[in-house]
């Protein structure tokens, strides 16, 4: 039987369609909750949740004593669906293209709708110099030689705190310090693998996890996702029956590039698919702080009582990207992790850890944090509203509840690789085309965009001008 979360999700999902075909118009009641509960044969409180979620994200509202009716909002894009990759266990070769790409994005006067990274306007520059000023004045020479790997105490203290104070039990020595992100997925896949292993991963992928299995000689089986609830839980049941999977490497929340986030039934239905199997979990969480949410969802490492889920995290999209600092709370695998480390970077930037330890204890990181959030969502918004407005009625959008991407399906006829060097040499403006994320062409009519960006006249008519190339 499917979980009570995926059942209510489908309700939802039903209705959804049904709105985007015209089934139902804005102001057509849609069927009664008894209606949807004896043709579905589930309870009441299931359809309820699917009407709440609905509500929720402005497809429908609630008419006392009357039933729930359709809002009006005509010129709403589809989100996408979920697209079925290709279960294949093969080798990748992404990296050169990758790297052709990134180059050509990376020029400052470029509009950075293809970035990976944040508005750096958005992070507390000024306060951190501050710190990172006051570190070097009081930093302990022998503090070269203590802080190698696993890292400054005192940062892993502060990063501990915070997953107790999230209910997840965390020992400093589970956590290791890493240079960013990218280097704490590297080592724990490195950790859990060898050479010509299979990994399971996200289908589409964030484009360092392809790059990360091609670098270390792996295979990857790529897993249908859903836009909305992440990787498929029968998708990948169905993978590990059918091939030799050693590892797994996921985002469970604000996915890159799709933005989704998994119920929470998913994420326990796959930590206990993968534990049962013996098949240790990377669980890639960079946007953990970048919740819309009134609350903080959960990762899967909450779940983990096996300690085989490696979460890695970071500061470098919440706080301070060029301080290259990030972690992974390893269990099982932390001292094979230090190892790795010492053997290749050696450790971390020390003046970088001392300076983030000393803000996240006293420098007001929360409530950064708290004004990020509302900025991140405001101009997710703005970004939402425009696309709507200028693009093609075909094209079809996430909506994520976190992090600072979307995700737009355009007509199947567009190129978005062929768009993006159009873009790039006449408009200086850059997308992340579809091709990043996939080790074959079947998201080349897709685009990644980045959100974070102030909402201004720049802004816009960069977005103007990328409609009109899609409609030429």
């Amino acid at each position: 039987m499917a979980p009570q979360q995926t059942r209510y999700h489908a309700v939802a999902t039903e209705i959804q369609q049904q709105i985007e075909q015209r089934i139902w118009l804005p102001g057509d009641r849609i069927p009664s909750i008894r209606v949807m509960t004896k043709k579905h044969s589930i309870s009441p409180m299931t359809v309820l949740k699917a009407y709440e979620l609905l509500e929720t994200e402005g497809w429908i509202y609630a008419k006392p004593k009357s039933g729930y009716f359709v809002t009006a909002h005509l010129n709403r894009l589809a989100e996408p669906q979920q697209m079925m990759p290709q279960v294949v266990n093969r080798s990748i070769k992404i990296n050169a293209h990758i790297f052709d790409v990134l180059t050509a994005c990376k020029r400052p006067d470029v509009m950075p709708f293809g970035s990976a990274f944040p508005d750096p306007d958005l992070f507390p520059l000024k306060q951190l110099g501050r710190a990172l000023a006051q570190t070097m004045k009081t930093m302990p020479a022998q503090s070269t030689v203590t802080d190698l790997p696993p890292g400054n105490i005192a940062l892993r203290r502060a990063i501990a705190k915070r997953y107790i104070r999230d209910g997840i039990d965390v020992s400093i020595n589970d956590i290791v310090i890493t240079s960013g992100a990218m280097e704490s997925l590297g080592l724990s896949l490195m950790a859990v693998t060898q050479p010509g292993d299979t990994v399971a991963i996200e289908s589409p992928a964030f484009y360092g996890a392809l790059q990360a299995v091609e670098r270390l000689r792996l295979k990857a089986v790529e897993i249908a996702t859903h836009p909305r609830t992440g990787m498929s839980v029968n998708a990948l049941e169905a993978a590990i029956k059918t091939h030799d999977i050693k590892a797994c490497w996921l985002m469970s929340k604000y996915q890159n590039p799709l933005g989704a986030s998994m119920p929470d039934e998913n994420k326990i239905a796959i930590n206990n698919l993968l534990m049962k199997n013996t098949i240790p979990l990377i669980e890639d969480d960079v946007y953990n702080e970048l919740y819309f949410s009134e609350s903080k969802p959960t990762p899967i490492k909450a779940y983990d009582n096996k300690r085989m889920v490696l979460h890695c995290g970071s500061f470098s999209k919440c706080l301070a990207p060029g301080f290259r600092v990030g972690w992974v709370v390893a269990g099982q695998y932390a001292k094979q992790i230090e190892q790795l480390q010492l053997m290749s970077t050696l450790s971390t930037a020390v003046p970088n850890q001392l300076a983030l330890a000393q803000y996240v204890l006293h420098g007001g990181y929360d409530i950064h944090l708290r004004r990020l959030r509302r900025q991140l969502k405001a101009r997710q918004q703005q970004m939402l509203d425009a696309i709507e407005q200028y693009f093609p009625r075909e094209t079809q959008i996430t909506r994520p509840e976190g992090g600072y991407f979307l995700w737009v399906v355009l007509p199947k006829h567009i190129n978005t690789s062929d768009l993006l060097q159009q873009l790039l040499d006449v408009h200086n403006i850059s997308i992340a085309p579809g091709s990043l994320f996939a080790s074959d062409d079947r998201y080349k009519n897709c685009m990644r965009i980045n959100c974070s960006y102030p909402w201004n006249e720049r802004t816009q008519q960069a977005l103007k001008t990328v409609a009109n190339c899609i409609k030429k």
